[in-house]
């Protein structure tokens, strides 16, 4: 038998999820869950290692090929996408990678699935993926007493926390999830960085305006886990026993970004948790470890933050210090009444533009987060939020279509509605929940249809990005290269299904 215990797949999503997107301005994102599940397992003396499809380029039977070379007696698929919720329209990527194992390992080697898909439909995934097992939850603990089992020191698979398996009657069965780490820094103690090969990931574009030949400089740091918040879009919470927030402490963070520069040169850092700018206190206290660090303006991060957890100036100052530049910020929608129907707004218009315009005159820069198609929404509201996001002008902007992921009460309303969603019967499957797929199929509101969404959606895009006082603020404040690499990027044409065949939706 093989002497590899664990191997961690990221199978390969990047085409089908950005079409030509992924070629030259998508990221590629070091694969959080699988560095930290892979240390975890380090500490406790386990074989792992990790195999990054997305990062090395390989396609579905590559992947398999090089797996079954490897022989782990354990092939965890990590399904998670760039952003904290987008695991959905990863789905299909892993789903080609595994049959291919199955074909070339005659069904050998024992696979399980984690990520939040698979945590918010264990049973579907169970029944409709071609994996042995599916893990419901963050997965250490789940992962660990899976490989004890396989080894034997386990003879009883109803110990096995968070699994979902067809027992020996071949009867569907499933064990009651494991309880969360509370203590991070102990539990969850670092990434794994050195099972990756750090100069093949690469930043998001505007993370790096003004310098972007740094992209290859790259890694993406989680410093806390889960989220307080119930937004109804947001399924960030599906692995996890309850809406809450758990956070490594100050100084573990410090270390983590000590080891990034020092010994992989990382300049350009993404905090990936779903709220960084949360809690000052907490906030305050990881800057104050990174000033310490001496790293000076070297460094460029961004994070998450809401435009309600934005008003402790102390906070903001020290963030600047520390080397955070940019703010992901999200703003959804520019009418009150459509925010509070997701369970989101607490905040009025004149608070959206009055913050973002403070905390850019502080040196920051923001990439906005704007959705259209929330349920109360119709053309006016979204033309609203489009006028909202250039008067604002913000250094970047992320427009996307309401997609009602599995695990928000999105999903949940559109499924008692009957509203379509992509995995219904005539629809695209999985893939239909990424934003810039060809088959995207975004969730209809009470007045539009989905392809009415998608469609203003694409325009808002170009609108945007073509507007003359966007590019020339772009122009003043990174200069002439980033100004001609985002014209670059506006002129590709996303592909959409429904501009090319008949659909029903």
């Amino acid at each position: 038998m093989s002497n590899l215990d664990v191997l961690f797949i990221t199978p390969r999503s990047r085409l089908e999820v950005y079409q030509g997107l992924s070629n030259e301005y998508a990221a590629i994102e070091p694969p959080v869950w699988s560095s930290l599940i892979a240390n975890y397992l380090l500490k406790r003396n386990y074989n792992v290692k990790i195999l990054d499809a997305e990062a090395e380029n390989l396609n579905h039977d590559e992947t398999a090929e090089k797996i079954l070379k490897l022989n782990p007696k354990l092939a965890v698929f990590m399904i998670y996408g760039q952003q904290p919720s987008a695991s959905t329209q990863c789905m299909p990527g892993g789903n080609k990678t595994c049959k291919k194992l199955n074909e070339l390992s005659s069904n050998e080697i024992k696979s399980v699935v984690v990520g939040t898909h698979a945590s918010a439909l264990p049973q579907q995934t169970l029944e409709e993926e071609p994996y042995t097992y599916v893990c419901q939850g963050e997965g250490p603990l789940t992962i660990k007493n899976l490989i004890d089992f396989i080894d034997g020191k386990i003879s009883d698979i109803k110990k096995i926390p968070g699994l979902w398996y067809y027992d020996k009657d071949k009867n569907l069965s499933f064990n009651p999830q494991a309880k969360m780490f509370e203590k991070l820094d102990e539990d969850l103690p670092g990434q794994a960085w050195k099972f990756l090969d750090m100069n093949k990931y690469k930043a998001h574009n505007w993370h790096t305006f003004g310098r972007l030949e740094s992209r290859n400089s790259y890694a993406s740091l989680q410093t806390s886990l889960g989220c307080p918040f119930k937004c109804t879009f947001c399924c960030i919470n599906a692995p996890f026993e309850r809406n809450t927030i758990r956070f490594w402490s100050p100084q573990h963070i410090a270390k983590q970004v000590r080891v990034l520069v020092e010994e992989y040169n990382i300049l350009n850092i993404k905090i990936p948790d779903e709220m960084f700018v949360l809690n000052p206190k907490q906030v305050i206290g990881v800057c104050d470890e990174i000033i310490k660090l001496g790293y000076g303006d070297k460094l460029n991060f961004w994070a998450y933050a809401r435009i309600d957890t934005l008003e402790d100036d102390e906070m903001l100052r020290k963030m600047q210090k520390a080397g955070i530049k940019w703010l992901g910020l999200g703003i959804e929608s520019s009418s009150k009444h459509v925010r509070d129907g997701v369970v989101k707004g607490r905040f009025d218009n004149y608070d959206i533009e009055g913050i973002v315009k403070k905390v850019r005159k502080m040196g920051f820069f923001v990439g906005a987060n704007y959705i259209f198609g929330l349920p109360d929404d119709t053309l006016d509201s979204m033309k609203e939020t489009l006028d909202l996001s250039l008067r604002i002008n913000s250094e970047w902007a992320n427009f996307y279509s309401a997609m009602a992921y599995p695990g928000s009460q999105l999903h949940i309303m559109a499924k008692k509605n009957s509203w379509q969603l992509p995995e219904d019967k005539g629809g695209p499957g999985w893939i239909g929940y990424s934003q810039h797929a060809y088959e995207c199929l975004p969730l209809r509101t009470e007045k539009l249809k989905s392809t009415e969404v998608l469609d203003f959606r694409d325009k808002a895009f170009s609108a945007y990005f073509n507007d003359s006082n966007y590019l020339s603020m772009i122009k003043s404040t990174f200069g002439n290269s980033t100004s001609d690499h985002i014209q670059k990027m506006i002129a590709y044409k996303i592909n959409r299904k429904h501009h090319k065949e008949k659909v029903n939706y």
